[in-house]
């Protein structure tokens, strides 16, 4: 891989009659955020792409963290309430990305020259679904996170209380006002706290009924990368963001110092999870992450060279460039991460 487009390489635009056209539409919108050109939106992936389905990933590799060292500490995990906290996370996620989408609409920030709507169907500018409807979804997935927090909530404690009602203001004020945190620098560090200790804290917590503090720890490293993809996206949008006043972190350090960030960043994940097994909090399982060092070379690459003129063959998410590189090395990152763990409790490491 020379540049992000191996990430989300197209496949042919014509679709296999039946399922199996159906089943590769909601493949390619979930590895790549978008359709090939020609093929239709059936009603799933509709929502796949309302809902923003492809970044999903980040937020089940979080809450499996917390699951995995659960399984690895705890005397007796609940994994009834491990699949309930899964589920609420994914069900935030999806509501969250909406959430974005319907204020940055409201707010002026996204319109049809906006890069939000030009790398993939934006849920209210193509007519996927209505303002109205967009807000009722917003409503009812609430009422459905608020559901599975109770049942969390009698059977553990007020934590899981403290838990949600971080997430869920972090959440809401990311665009909405009066805060607008991506708007002051505070989106990237928000993602942070959401996708490491929140997550993967608050999962752990309602698997195991309790947390040691070397948890926080370690939702740290899986933190770093997904805060790199954020970091990416807005490089990519740094000249658009710049000129509406949203002054995301790129935006106030400037585009190169912030290209330079990601890459430590992207390298510190592995430096995080070397200082985990040294300190013996974690087992030498994790250590299976330094398979994907290739890959962090090849990424590492691209945010060295600049961005092309236009988009490789295949590309479908341009004009996003470096985000697609971090997520493309998070995603593998993550998983042997995640994989690392599962050794380390299968093991007794």
């Amino acid at each position: 891989m020379s540049n992000p487009a191996d990430a989300v390489a197209g496949r042919p635009a014509v679709a296999a009659p039946g399922l199996a056209g159906l089943v590769e539409s909601w493949r390619q919108i979930v590895f790549s955020g978008n359709l090939a050109p020609g093929r239709p939106i059936d009603a799933v992936s509709r929502w796949l792409l309302i809902t923003r389905a492809c970044v999903f990933p980040m937020t089940l590799t979080s809450g499996l963290i917390g699951g995995v060292l659960a399984a690895t500490i705890a005397p007796a995990p609940n994994w009834g309430y491990f699949a309930l906290a899964l589920l609420g996370l994914v069900i935030a996620h999806a509501t969250n990305n909406m959430i974005n989408d319907y204020f940055d609409t409201i707010g002026g920030v996204d319109t049809e020259a906006y890069i939000r709507t030009q790398y993939a169907p934006h849920p209210l500018f193509s007519g996927l679904i209505s303002k109205r409807g967009l807000v009722a979804t917003i409503a009812a997935l609430n009422v459905v996170d608020l559901v599975i927090g109770v049942v969390l909530l009698r059977a553990r404690g007020w934590p899981v209380a403290a838990f949600a009602l971080a997430g869920l203001f972090i959440s809401v004020f990311y665009v909405a006002p009066p805060l607008k945190l991506k708007h002051h620098g505070l989106g990237e560090p928000g993602v942070f706290l959401v996708w490491g200790p929140l997550m993967t804290g608050g999962t752990y917590f309602v698997t195991a009924g309790s947390i040691p503090g070397w948890v926080w720890l370690a939702s740290l490293p899986y933190a770093l990368s997904v805060t790199t993809v954020l970091i990416g996206k807005h490089i990519d949008k740094y000249e658009q963001d710049g000129a509406r006043g949203i002054h995301t972190l790129p935006v106030l350090l400037g585009k190169d110092v912030s290209l330079r960030l990601n890459q430590v960043l992207m390298t510190g994940f592995y430096a995080a999870v070397a200082a985990l097994v040294v300190s013996g909090h974690v087992g030498v399982g994790v250590l299976l992450v330094a398979a994907a060092i290739p890959r962090l070379r090849q990424v590492l690459k691209v945010y060295r060279e600049p961005k092309p003129a236009g988009p490789p063959a295949g590309y479908r998410l341009w004009p996003l460039w470096y985000v697609s590189a971090a997520f493309y090395h998070g995603r593998l990152a993550g998983g042997l991460f995640v994989v690392g763990l599962v050794l380390n409790a299968a093991l007794g490491l």
